[in-house]
């Protein structure tokens, strides 16, 4: 890693680790937001001469012309998230009869959102919200026979692509010199570029990217850290007056049983970073140790897990051994977290005071969209590449390939291995079994220990006015696992990598050809929206909503925070409360439903960052200074020399003919087999159910042959091959 992503790093664990939101005294010049630094600005001598002056010499370039459009241009946008309430425009709804939000002013039904009546304001256009309330899909689909009625309109990135190479969307390429803002920010990032560009022959770009966050972590693991603590820390032996007996052993180890390994970490107190040594000859693997012992009880297997940790990691995390898992020092792994497990489930008496509790679960144990959350952390534990991909089940191997984690058998083996940690009993209950259709709330009841989800949303529960938590009890992310991961390295690494890493998402918004219609003013106005959007203060605007909602010094300036290495500003007091009040502290249905800010273009997490709770804080800032430091991998907006790391494109340019082609693959698509929407299935949650008893799976090789051989997976890979084959040709010629 750059040593200048560190430092930027390291500055905002810093800021986070002080508690960031007491630097109130920090300010931001506005004008900085509109207007480049001097320093950054073009040399006198080669500005474009203003009226009366003469022309610059012949012999330099002459100046992109100006996106420029009459004052009040009207812009027919069907644009929003996905349903009524996240549109441009109030919805009854949300509005009732009438709200006053934090800016004083009271919204009617019909109304433009805040961010939007702004938008009017700043750029001079007036906005007609012609949005229905659909998906992206389902939007462009309803728009797309009548694109003369509308200017700007929501879409799949596939679909904005597939039309714009039949001329019914705007090619936004040939206009970028005109769009500085969105062209230096395309140039900053080679992955988004690629991730956007719909035709390899002409760069053409059919939308705008939109970002829910970008270059950041986006799901971690969380963990109920008072029962981590309570079970491992202190001296002497761990005694309960009840406790259950352990299921029959049936997960197998999956770390080393002898020698040693070399594990990079974090320091406690978060000021750099050390190795830490997981000594097996010394302390053998808890996993195997536990299986060989036989029948035992809950405080039996405790007192083998705090024995290992100390022998393991020689007096390490003393009498705080809860740091191994839930720590900024942590390096737990999978037989740790295995082994935590059963510790868990087994005392249940001591944790929670009933009879039982359930060890890892999913937000929603019936829903699809939630349950493919738990093969996702499946990857993270045993190091497979492609199960949180951003495309598919994409990724780039070490010799540049592109591979498809659906046709691995290492992919099986390892969700074989979360189906022997459902089959003691250490998932939950519901997930194993959702007959009944009803998701149990496991976190909300104090009968849950661990899942994997979005930090921001899930430790919403830590704060008081929720109650759900009593005095102590503490739901937090935590260390992302240590596993062995093939990077290239010889016989593999033993490190921290999340393959959960922000970049460009599947929708966007493009531009009608028959909408503008040969209008200079539609179409300039609608590019310079765009370009707006990616501008310091409409990338503000589009993340927080006007300044109404920011707090501000006496000059007018904006009171700050360190975010990422940046100022960022801070929310006003008035918009912290509202959001509670109206949004239980939501800040994505807030900007959403409220303030019409975060329906596209490029989210900053640094508004979310300030409404997360102070756990939520602490386990992030963890996270954060791992990733600063190093001592957490994760894929790169850019090509990297080692392709392994690389982040796959959002989107290939695969031709229309392709495409038709890919959707003959059924089992393959996003309404086959491997869905991750809300009444889907998907395989790999299946088989961590059913384990290879799942229909047509065999073993390990059957599987990945199946979905090779019979459900079209090799011909699916060889024609996202030869989109990406294009692709990089594009990249290198155009560099």
């Amino acid at each position: 890693m750059k040593n200048s992503k560190i430092l930027i790093a390291l500055l905002l664990t810093v800021a986070m680790m002080a508690t960031l939101l007491a630097g109130c005294g920090n300010k931001i010049d506005v004008d900085q937001y509109s207007a480049p630094k001097a320093e950054e600005a073009a040399p006198a001598e080669a500005a474009p001469a203003a009226e009366g002056e003469a022309a610059a010499p012949a012999e330099e370039a002459a100046a992109p012309a100006e996106l420029s459009y009459a004052e009040g241009t009207v812009l027919r946008m069907a644009t929003g998230y996905n349903s009524t309430k996240t549109g441009l425009s109030m919805d009854a709804e949300v509005a009732g009869e009438g709200i006053t939000l934090a800016d004083g002013v009271t919204y009617h039904a019909g109304d433009l959102k805040p961010t939007w009546v702004e938008v009017q304001n700043v750029l001079g256009i007036k906005i007609e919200d012609k949005y229905q309330g659909n998906s992206a899909s389902n939007e462009f689909d309803y728009w797309k026979e009548r694109m003369g009625d509308v200017d700007v309109v929501s879409g799949t990135a596939s679909k904005l692509t597939e039309y714009g190479e039949q001329g019914v969307v705007v090619n936004i390429a040939e206009y970028l010199d005109q769009m500085p803002n969105f062209k230096a920010y395309l140039e900053a990032n080679p992955i988004v570029r690629l991730s956007i560009t719909g035709n390899t022959d002409t760069g053409a770009i059919y939308f705008s990217p939109y970002f829910d966050g970008v270059n950041d972590i986006e799901r971690m693991p969380l963990m109920r850290v008072d029962m981590v603590q309570k079970l491992l820390d202190g001296e002497g032996e761990f005694a309960a007056d009840a406790c259950n007996d352990l299921a029959e052993p049936v997960y197998q180890p999956y770390m080393p049983t002898s020698g040693k390994i070399d594990i990079e970490t974090v320091k406690l107190d978060g000021s750099g970073t050390e190795t830490v040594t997981k000594d097996y000859d010394a302390a053998g693997n808890i996993i195997a140790k536990m299986n060989e012992a036989g029948a035992i009880d809950g405080v039996t297997a405790v007192n083998m897990l705090r024995t290992y940790i100390d022998e393991a990691y020689n007096g390490y995390y003393g009498t705080e051994r809860s740091n191994l898992f839930v720590g900024q020092n942590a390096c737990w792994d999978a037989d740790e977290l295995v082994a935590l497990l059963r510790c868990v489930v087994a005392n249940p008496q001591t944790l929670n005071g009933t009879d039982t509790i359930q060890g890892l679960f999913s937000r929603e144990d019936d829903n699809n969209q939630r349950r493919v959350d738990m093969f996702r952390f499946a990857g993270h534990l045993f190091g497979i590449r492609g199960l949180e991909s951003r495309q598919d089940y994409l990724y780039f191997d070490v010799d540049g390939s592109l591979k498809d984690a659906r046709q691995n058998p290492e992919t099986y083996q390892a969700l074989e291995r979360m189906t022997a940690i459902a089959k003691e009993g250490l998932i939950s209950e519901n997930f194993m079994n959702t007959a009944d259709g009803k998701t149990k709330q496991y976190l909300e009841n104090d009968s849950g220990f661990m899942h994997y989800d979005y930090n921001q949303t899930q430790t919403l529960y830590n704060d008081p006015s929720q109650g759900v938590f009593s005095e102590g009890e503490k739901y937090m992310a935590v260390m992302v696992p240590v596993a062995c991961w093939q990077d290239g390295t010889e016989g593999g690494h033993y490190m921290r990598f999340t393959e959960s890493w922000r970049s460009v998402k599947t929708d966007g918004w493009g531009i009608s050809v028959a909408g503008v219609n040969g209008d200079t003013n539609k179409l300039n106005a609608a590019l310079k929206l765009i370009d707006y959007a990616y501008s310091p203060k409409g990338m503000i605007l589009m993340s927080y909503g006007p300044d109404a909602f920011i707090k501000t010094n006496a000059d007018g300036s904006y009171v700050t925070f360190l975010f990422n290495g940046q100022e960022m500003p801070e929310i006003a007091d008035a918009t912290r409360a509202e959001l509670w009040e109206k949004a239980s502290g939501n800040y994505t249905n807030y900007a959403r439903q409220y303030l019409g800010s975060t329906l596209s273009f490029a989210k900053s997490q640094a508004f979310e960052y300030q409404c997360t709770t102070d756990v939520g804080r602490e386990g992030a800032g963890y996270i954060s200074n791992a990733i600063a430091l190093g001592t957490i991998k994760h894929p790169e907006l850019a090509v990297t020399e080692n392709p392994w790391y690389m982040s796959i494109p959002t989107v290939l340019p695969n031709t229309k003919a392709e495409n038709d082609m890919i959707n003959t693959y059924t089992q393959l698509s996003s309404k086959g087999k491997f869905s991750s929407s809300k009444g889907d299935e998907n395989l790999f949650v299946n088989q961590i159910v059913a384990g290879y008893a799942e229909e047509g799976m065999g073993d390990a090789q059957a599987s990945a042959d199946m979905v090779a051989n019979e459900w079209g997976g090799r011909q699916y890979l060889a024609l996202k091959t030869d989109a990406w084959n294009r692709l990089i040709a594009f990249y290198n010629a155009m560099n």
